[in-house]
């Protein structure tokens, strides 16, 4: 049994399905995705509809980003709309319609809804890591955690945490597309909707492996901490 986690993915649907085929999930495989599903990438939708097969298979654990708060609280208000269609809405709503076309609310199917607000998880707690999308504040329980900094907190220079395990996590781009090892801390958002790739790391053995949106597959192994 593997427990694998996988970075941000902002719409980027080729690359997440060439990495599953790379990774080849087994049974008793947990797989726990960071958030950031939706925006910026060609196919949110298509990510979407990958998240919710899995879910299925009872393999996955979900956690949702920053983007995907931007999301759900864009129906809330016009305010709340206008600053997520300017972090990468246009794209979300375009890819649930014809091209051309500009999509609304309405065009999302209630089961993305429904994935996002109640099935994605703030974090996720295993034996020797625990799991956020951007950060925690170090010397707070993880059950104590305020949303702001599991969602929105850039990494910085992290401190070990209270729990002493370590913490994997996304939202701060790695843009030389590697996976960055602080010891306290590993980032996997490796920038797959710009120039970089979407990572999928082995915890255990800090193997891992990355695809693009070209389909391009590449392997490695997380470096010593740095």
């Amino acid at each position: 049994m593997r427990l694998l986690a996988i970075g941000d993915i902002h719409g980027c649907s080729r690359a997440f399905d060439a990495l599953l085929d790379a990774v080849q999930l087994r049974v008793g495989d947990r797989l726990v995705t960071l958030g950031d599903y939706v925006d910026r990438g060609p196919n949110t939708r298509g990510v979407l509809d990958r998240l919710l097969a899995l879910d299925e298979t009872g393999c996955l654990i979900a956690l949702r980003g920053n983007h995907d708060v931007m999301m759900v609280e864009a129906r809330r208000g016009a305010l709340e709309e206008t600053e997520w269609r300017l972090c990468g809405g246009n794209a979300t709503l375009a890819s649930y319609v014809p091209r051309g076309t500009t999509g609304r609310f309405s065009d999302v199917p209630p089961e993305h809804w429904e994935f996002l607000e109640r099935k994605c998880l703030d974090l996720y707690e295993a034996e020797t890591h625990f799991f956020v999308h951007a950060n925690v504040q170090p010397d707070l329980p993880l059950a104590r955690q305020p949303r702001q900094q599991l969602h929105w907190e850039k990494l910085g220079a992290p401190q070990a945490h209270v729990s002493g395990k370590i913490m994997v996590c996304g939202h701060t781009q790695q843009r030389n597309g590697l996976p960055l090892n602080l010891g306290v801390a590993v980032c996997i958002d490796t920038w797959a909707y710009g120039l970089g790739w979407l990572t999928c790391l082995d915890v255990a053995s800090g193997h891992y492996w990355q695809a693009n949106e070209s389909g391009s597959v590449r392997v490695g192994w997380l470096e010593e901490p740095g």
